[in-house]
Protein backbone atom coordinates (compact mmCIF):
# COMPACT_ATOMS: atom_id res chain seq x y z
CA UNK A 1 0.00 0.00 0.00
CA UNK A 2 1.39 3.40 -0.98
CA UNK A 3 2.38 5.77 1.82
CA UNK A 4 1.14 9.34 1.29
CA UNK A 5 3.61 11.78 2.68
CA UNK A 6 3.23 15.52 3.31
CA UNK A 7 4.79 18.00 0.95
CA UNK A 8 8.34 18.87 1.76
CA UNK A 9 9.34 15.33 2.73
CA UNK A 10 12.55 14.65 0.82
CA UNK A 11 13.33 11.21 2.28
CA UNK A 12 10.40 8.89 1.50
CA UNK A 13 12.10 5.83 3.01
CA UNK A 14 12.58 7.59 6.32
CA UNK A 15 8.99 8.82 6.29
CA UNK A 16 7.66 5.35 5.46
CA UNK A 17 9.68 3.88 8.33
CA UNK A 18 8.30 6.45 10.76
CA UNK A 19 4.75 5.84 9.56
CA UNK A 20 5.17 2.08 9.96
CA UNK A 21 6.55 2.56 13.47
CA UNK A 22 3.58 4.79 14.37
CA UNK A 23 1.12 2.16 13.09
CA UNK A 24 2.85 -0.55 15.14
CA UNK A 25 2.61 1.63 18.25
CA UNK A 26 -1.11 2.19 17.66
CA UNK A 27 -1.70 -1.54 17.14
CA UNK A 28 0.27 -2.29 20.29
CA UNK A 29 -1.88 0.12 22.30
CA UNK A 30 -5.08 -1.45 20.97
CA UNK A 31 -3.77 -4.93 21.79
CA UNK A 32 -2.80 -3.82 25.31
CA UNK A 33 -6.28 -2.35 25.89
CA UNK A 34 -7.93 -5.54 24.62
CA UNK A 35 -5.68 -7.66 26.82
CA UNK A 36 -6.57 -5.58 29.88
CA UNK A 37 -10.30 -5.84 29.09
CA UNK A 38 -9.99 -9.58 28.64
CA UNK A 39 -8.27 -9.97 32.02
CA UNK A 40 -11.07 -8.04 33.70
CA UNK A 41 -13.71 -10.07 31.87
CA UNK A 42 -12.09 -13.37 32.89
CA UNK A 43 -11.76 -12.20 36.51
CA UNK A 44 -15.41 -11.13 36.67
CA UNK A 45 -16.57 -14.43 35.18
CA UNK A 46 -14.44 -16.52 37.54
CA UNK A 47 -15.49 -14.78 40.77
CA UNK A 48 -19.19 -14.75 39.89
CA UNK A 49 -19.68 -18.42 39.05
CA UNK A 50 -23.13 -19.50 40.31
CA UNK A 51 -21.89 -21.80 43.13
CA UNK A 52 -19.89 -18.94 44.68
CA UNK A 53 -22.88 -16.60 44.53
CA UNK A 54 -25.12 -19.36 45.93
CA UNK A 55 -22.83 -19.85 48.94
CA UNK A 56 -22.85 -16.12 49.63
CA UNK A 57 -26.63 -15.83 49.29
CA UNK A 58 -27.40 -18.85 51.47
CA UNK A 59 -24.95 -17.66 54.12
CA UNK A 60 -26.61 -14.26 54.28
CA UNK A 61 -30.19 -15.51 54.53
CA UNK A 62 -29.20 -18.24 57.00
CA UNK A 63 -27.56 -15.65 59.22
CA UNK A 64 -30.73 -13.57 59.10
CA UNK A 65 -32.76 -16.57 60.32
CA UNK A 66 -30.37 -18.50 62.56
CA UNK A 67 -27.54 -18.12 65.05
CA UNK A 68 -24.94 -20.38 66.61
CA UNK A 69 -24.71 -24.07 65.75
CA UNK A 70 -27.95 -24.17 63.69
CA UNK A 71 -26.52 -21.45 61.45
CA UNK A 72 -23.26 -23.38 61.00
CA UNK A 73 -25.03 -26.69 60.35
CA UNK A 74 -27.54 -25.35 57.84
CA UNK A 75 -24.92 -23.25 56.05
CA UNK A 76 -22.67 -26.29 55.77
CA UNK A 77 -25.49 -28.26 54.12
CA UNK A 78 -26.32 -25.47 51.69
CA UNK A 79 -22.64 -25.02 50.81
CA UNK A 80 -22.20 -28.76 50.31
CA UNK A 81 -25.15 -29.27 47.98
CA UNK A 82 -25.19 -25.88 46.25
CA UNK A 83 -21.45 -25.59 45.57
CA UNK A 84 -19.11 -28.39 46.63
CA UNK A 85 -21.00 -31.28 45.02
CA UNK A 86 -21.74 -29.51 41.69
CA UNK A 87 -18.16 -28.24 41.34
CA UNK A 88 -16.71 -31.63 42.28
CA UNK A 89 -18.86 -33.33 39.65
CA UNK A 90 -17.73 -30.78 37.07
CA UNK A 91 -14.09 -31.43 37.93
CA UNK A 92 -14.54 -35.22 37.76
CA UNK A 93 -16.45 -34.98 34.48
CA UNK A 94 -13.78 -32.83 32.83
CA UNK A 95 -11.02 -35.10 34.14
CA UNK A 96 -12.66 -38.20 32.69
CA UNK A 97 -13.29 -36.55 29.35
CA UNK A 98 -9.71 -35.17 29.29
CA UNK A 99 -11.15 -31.71 28.80
CA UNK A 100 -9.39 -28.58 29.98
CA UNK A 101 -10.93 -27.47 33.27
CA UNK A 102 -13.31 -24.66 32.49
CA UNK A 103 -16.17 -23.42 34.69
CA UNK A 104 -18.00 -22.33 31.56
CA UNK A 105 -18.30 -25.70 29.76
CA UNK A 106 -18.22 -23.86 26.41
CA UNK A 107 -20.00 -26.50 24.31
CA UNK A 108 -23.77 -26.43 24.81
CA UNK A 109 -24.21 -30.20 24.53
CA UNK A 110 -21.50 -30.79 27.14
CA UNK A 111 -23.62 -28.99 29.74
CA UNK A 112 -26.42 -31.55 29.83
CA UNK A 113 -24.92 -34.11 32.23
CA UNK A 114 -23.47 -31.54 34.68
CA UNK A 115 -26.83 -29.75 34.76
CA UNK A 116 -28.67 -32.97 35.58
CA UNK A 117 -26.18 -33.85 38.31
CA UNK A 118 -26.43 -30.33 39.75
CA UNK A 119 -30.23 -30.67 39.76
CA UNK A 120 -29.93 -33.95 41.65
CA UNK A 121 -27.57 -32.30 44.16
CA UNK A 122 -30.02 -29.45 44.79
CA UNK A 123 -32.90 -31.90 45.20
CA UNK A 124 -30.92 -34.00 47.66
CA UNK A 125 -29.98 -30.82 49.51
CA UNK A 126 -33.66 -29.93 49.75
CA UNK A 127 -34.46 -33.33 51.24
CA UNK A 128 -31.69 -32.97 53.83
CA UNK A 129 -32.84 -29.47 54.76
CA UNK A 130 -36.38 -30.72 55.28
CA UNK A 131 -35.11 -33.59 57.41
CA UNK A 132 -33.10 -31.28 59.67
CA UNK A 133 -35.98 -28.78 60.01
CA UNK A 134 -34.06 -25.95 58.37
CA UNK A 135 -35.81 -22.59 57.91
CA UNK A 136 -38.54 -22.78 55.30
CA UNK A 137 -37.03 -19.97 53.23
CA UNK A 138 -33.68 -21.75 52.96
CA UNK A 139 -35.37 -25.00 52.00
CA UNK A 140 -37.58 -23.38 49.38
CA UNK A 141 -34.65 -21.52 47.83
CA UNK A 142 -32.69 -24.77 47.56
CA UNK A 143 -35.69 -26.37 45.88
CA UNK A 144 -35.81 -23.34 43.61
CA UNK A 145 -32.25 -24.09 42.53
CA UNK A 146 -33.36 -27.61 41.67
CA UNK A 147 -36.39 -26.47 39.68
CA UNK A 148 -34.51 -23.66 37.93
CA UNK A 149 -31.60 -25.88 36.94
CA UNK A 150 -33.92 -28.58 35.65
CA UNK A 151 -35.78 -25.94 33.64
CA UNK A 152 -32.42 -24.72 32.35
CA UNK A 153 -31.52 -28.26 31.29
CA UNK A 154 -34.50 -28.43 28.94
CA UNK A 155 -33.71 -25.00 27.48
CA UNK A 156 -30.10 -26.07 27.02
CA UNK A 157 -31.22 -28.86 24.70
CA UNK A 158 -31.91 -26.12 22.15
CA UNK A 159 -30.22 -22.91 23.27
CA UNK A 160 -27.27 -21.96 25.47
CA UNK A 161 -28.39 -19.20 27.85
CA UNK A 162 -26.15 -17.63 30.47
CA UNK A 163 -26.00 -19.51 33.76
CA UNK A 164 -23.80 -16.72 35.13
CA UNK A 165 -26.50 -14.10 34.56
CA UNK A 166 -29.18 -16.42 35.91
CA UNK A 167 -26.98 -17.11 38.94
CA UNK A 168 -26.85 -13.39 39.79
CA UNK A 169 -30.46 -12.50 39.04
CA UNK A 170 -32.02 -15.30 41.12
CA UNK A 171 -30.07 -14.66 44.35
CA UNK A 172 -30.60 -10.91 43.94
CA UNK A 173 -34.35 -11.53 43.90
CA UNK A 174 -34.07 -13.62 47.08
CA UNK A 175 -32.05 -10.95 48.89
CA UNK A 176 -34.50 -8.22 47.86
CA UNK A 177 -37.32 -10.43 49.14
CA UNK A 178 -35.61 -10.80 52.53
CA UNK A 179 -33.81 -7.47 53.00
CA UNK A 180 -35.66 -5.07 50.75
CA UNK A 181 -33.66 -2.54 48.74
CA UNK A 182 -30.37 -3.66 50.30
CA UNK A 183 -30.63 -6.81 48.22
CA UNK A 184 -30.20 -4.73 45.07
CA UNK A 185 -26.50 -4.41 45.92
CA UNK A 186 -25.88 -7.92 44.61
CA UNK A 187 -27.73 -6.98 41.43
CA UNK A 188 -25.06 -4.36 40.72
CA UNK A 189 -22.90 -7.27 39.57
CA UNK A 190 -25.31 -8.12 36.77
CA UNK A 191 -24.19 -5.50 34.18
CA UNK A 192 -20.46 -6.37 34.45
CA UNK A 193 -21.30 -10.09 34.40
CA UNK A 194 -23.35 -9.70 31.23
CA UNK A 195 -20.58 -7.60 29.69
CA UNK A 196 -17.92 -10.19 30.55
CA UNK A 197 -19.92 -13.10 29.12
CA UNK A 198 -20.55 -11.25 25.87
CA UNK A 199 -17.00 -9.85 25.63
CA UNK A 200 -15.49 -13.31 26.08
CA UNK A 201 -17.88 -14.60 23.39
CA UNK A 202 -19.32 -17.18 25.76
CA UNK A 203 -22.82 -15.90 25.02
CA UNK A 204 -24.64 -13.48 22.81
CA UNK A 205 -26.30 -10.49 24.42
CA UNK A 206 -29.69 -12.17 23.92
CA UNK A 207 -28.51 -15.32 25.74
CA UNK A 208 -27.13 -13.30 28.66
CA UNK A 209 -30.26 -11.16 28.99
CA UNK A 210 -32.49 -14.23 28.77
CA UNK A 211 -30.56 -15.86 31.60
CA UNK A 212 -31.02 -12.76 33.76
CA UNK A 213 -34.73 -12.50 33.00
CA UNK A 214 -35.33 -16.18 33.73
CA UNK A 215 -33.43 -15.87 37.00
CA UNK A 216 -35.65 -12.99 38.12
CA UNK A 217 -38.93 -14.48 36.92
CA UNK A 218 -38.48 -18.06 38.18
CA UNK A 219 -37.27 -16.89 41.59
CA UNK A 220 -40.04 -14.32 41.91
CA UNK A 221 -42.67 -16.97 41.14
CA UNK A 222 -41.18 -19.33 43.72
CA UNK A 223 -41.05 -16.65 46.41
CA UNK A 224 -44.55 -15.42 45.67
CA UNK A 225 -45.84 -18.95 46.22
CA UNK A 226 -43.92 -19.11 49.49
CA UNK A 227 -45.37 -15.81 50.63
CA UNK A 228 -48.86 -16.91 49.67
CA UNK A 229 -48.90 -20.35 51.29
CA UNK A 230 -46.45 -20.17 54.21
CA UNK A 231 -45.21 -17.63 56.76
CA UNK A 232 -41.75 -16.33 55.95
CA UNK A 233 -40.52 -16.85 59.52
CA UNK A 234 -41.46 -20.53 59.60
CA UNK A 235 -38.57 -22.64 60.87
CA UNK A 236 -40.04 -26.13 60.44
Amino acid sequence: MAVHRPRGITNPKRYASAASKWRRMQNSRVTARDSKKRKWAVLISNVTIPPVIAVFMFSVINYALLRGFPFVAVTFITTLFAAIVPLSVLLIWETRTSAKFDFDIPARTDRNHPLLVASASYLLGTVVLVAMHAPLLTTVVMFGYFAGTLFLFFINLYWKISIHAMGIAGPTTVLVFVFGYWGVLLGLLLPPVIWSRVYLKKHTLAQALTGAILGFVLTAVMLSLLLRYAPINASV
